[in-house]
């Protein structure tokens, strides 16, 4: 048996991990898009390093696009079989997988025009909604901690990881040469004490663990603090700078996260009276999505929801729709909020709010989560005096701000308590994936420290046998 890593090796995005049983089967754990890789993206997404046709069977962790978003171009390439996933990622992916198709879709037809101008022939998407349309027939609903007997040889069950609604670890149990193994994948751990969703539950013991390690090196700051955090900088920059705070937000679990924290402050009396835009189709569909799982949450959520039934609503929110009420937004000069995706800047509605806001000093850009190191975000976050957007230079005059308390992924002391329920030795081999490789050295030091006899930093496309 082996284990081959096609994606999120030594870096975070294009999550893709290929077993290999001896009797020919291949179980692909995630499809997922890279994002925010520069000139190397297109060559990533473009490339698999294995033929679909070959994979027997697709099991998805969660709905996040670096983790599904190359499903359609999976089965357009000839898979056939069935795609577990937990009922929250089914209905989470598909609007997604729609909303990434349109803008691959958008993009080509943009990059068309100016190749027709310079007599280049046309450039295809990587897929289409079409595409998108036909990966949905093959979902397979499993519940969390349902045992799915897949074949003879190879069962599996999911357990909730609390990152985003419907995520989960895998954990697959595959009986070879007489023999019985368990690998575990974490997919994403979300952070223990979230403040909407349930902590990653305890699994069962394993042989073989794959683990992400967005932030394998860093603690995070308390989320209690997220809603004070949230004010001082709609204050500052919209009360007293008279400007615009533009928040770039994942359409999933981060815009949900600000709704939530705005809504807080709100029933404490707290919240500035200022118009609050949702500026994403995708946003308002995964809103109303989430809303429907509301037996996901946790037990506070839960009573909360006893007195006060729409968590994520509040005076002055409003949802954007039409893109011609988004272009509008950019024509207005009086004080507002924009809640936008994508959450790094490299796509969707946010990078044009970006454009038209970001040399205004009175404005701001705050980020609430994880940037790619390539991402337009990671530049704004670093200090990058000029930003190319769409082909063009902008000079960057607001101020840029972050907010650290919100991220969706776990911090090194979340991934180690995730892992506390595992006795160490019976763990033979631990996989880093889904990180920086500098983030996963540190990790992978800490790791071995509290025991673990071998953890190793898989590169792109390496093969690994196990037992």
């Amino acid at each position: 048996m082996k284990i081959t890593f096609h994606g999120a090796a030594q870096t975070v995005t294009g999550s893709k991990h290929l077993i290999h049983l001896k009797n020919g089967k291949k179980i692909l754990l995630d499809c997922g898009l890279f994002q925010g890789m520069g000139e190397d993206t297109l060559t990533l997404n473009t490339h698999f390093g294995f033929d679909p046709q070959e994979v027997t069977y697709m099991i998805l962790s969660h709905a996040h696009i670096d983790h599904s978003g190359l499903l359609p171009k999976l089965v357009k390439e000839g898979y056939k079989g069935k795609i577990y996933c937990t009922p929250a990622t089914a209905d989470l992916t598909t609007v997604m997988l729609q909303d990434s198709a349109f803008i691959q879709e958008a993009d080509v037809a943009f990059v068309n025009k100016r190749r027709a101008q310079n007599g280049l022939p046309y450039i295809k998407p990587l897929y289409t909604i079409a595409d998108a349309n036909n990966v949905f027939p093959l979902f397979e609903e499993v519940p969390y901690g349902q045992v799915t007997q897949i074949d003879d040889d190879i069962s599996f069950h999911y357990t909730d990881t609390g990152h985003i609604l419907g995520s989960a670890a895998i954990h697959v149990t595959i009986r070879e040469g007489g023999k019985q193994h368990v690998i575990t994948f974490s997919g994403d751990v979300g952070r223990y004490r979230d403040v909407i969703l349930r902590s990653p539950e305890v699994f069962p013991q394993s042989d073989y663990i794959i683990i992400e390690s967005t932030y394998g090196d860093s603690l995070h700051e308390d989320y209690r603090n997220t809603p004070d955090d949230l004010l001082k900088h709609i204050v500052e920059t919209c009360l007293e700078n008279k400007g615009k705070l533009i928040i770039p937000a994942f359409s999933v679990g981060r815009t949900q996260e600000i709704l939530f924290a705005l809504n807080q402050l709100e029933i404490e009396g707290r919240l500035p009276d200022l118009p609050y835009y949702v500026d994403s189709p995708l946003s308002f569909k995964t809103t109303q999505i989430i809303k429907q799982h509301a037996d996901l949450f946790n037990n506070h959520v839960q009573k909360l929801m006893k007195l006060d039934k729409y968590p994520f609503d509040f005076k002055g929110l409003k949802f954007i729709e039409d893109v011609q009420d988004s272009k509008h937004l950019n024509t207005q000069k009086y004080p507002m909020v924009i809640i936008s995706a994508s959450g790094m800047a490299e796509a969707g509605r946010v990078k044009h709010h970006i454009a038209n806001n970001i040399e205004n000093p009175r404005n701001k850009i705050l980020m609430t989560g994880y940037c790619e190191p390539h991402s337009l975000g990671a530049r704004l976050l670093r200090g990058d005096k000029e930003v190319k957007i769409y082909r063009e230079e902008f000079t960057v005059k607001c101020q840029i701000d972050s907010i650290r308390s919100m991220s969706a992924h776990g911090d090194y002391d979340d991934l180690c308590q995730f892992l506390a329920c595992q006795h160490i030795d019976s763990v033979k081999e631990l996989f880093i994936v889904h990180g920086e490789h500098e983030v996963q050295k540190i990790f992978q030091k800490r790791l071995i420290k509290k025991g673990f006899k071998s953890v190793q930093i898989p590169a792109m496309h390496e093969t690994c046998v196990l037992e």
